[in-house]
């Protein structure tokens, strides 16, 4: 039974400079921060999910993972709205491909590297 006390409501990523990122996570998401400092930035997802960008520099406890080793998910309505995403980031973002669009047991996929290296996966649910 889960805890009722607690939501999971923020996911952390461990940036080199919350301002750039905060740049490139605002032109990607199309939204505004609702909060930019020197070390930390945050987003307020459509989904409720805030987005924090903390600088690896500062964070305590320091960091001892490299970025890479989770994924933010982001759902698209069908696999043709995974492949117009695909088309618009690669064309007007700064995002490096780690996987083209593609095909898995789970849906229609691709997944690109923000500028820290943390992994961002566009996807639609088969079926």
């Amino acid at each position: 039974m889960p805890d009722p006390a607690l939501k999971a409501s923020f996911a952390l990523l461990m940036v080199d400079s919350p301002r750039r990122s905060a740049a490139f996570y605002r032109e990607l998401l199309g939204l505004e921060p609702v909060e930019e400092q020197v070390t930390f930035a945050m987003f307020a997802l459509p989904t409720g999910l805030m987005l924090g960008l903390w600088s690896k520099h500062t964070a305590e406890p320091a960091p001892s993972a490299p970025a890479g080793g989770v994924e933010i998910g982001f759902e698209a309505v069908d696999a043709a709205a995974v492949d117009a995403t695909y088309d618009k980031w690669i064309e007007t973002r700064d995002v490096r491909v780690l996987q083209k669009p593609v095909d898995l047991d789970f849906g229609r996929t691709f997944v690109v590297l923000d500028p820290d290296g943390h992994r961002l996966r566009v996807f639609a649910a088969a079926g």
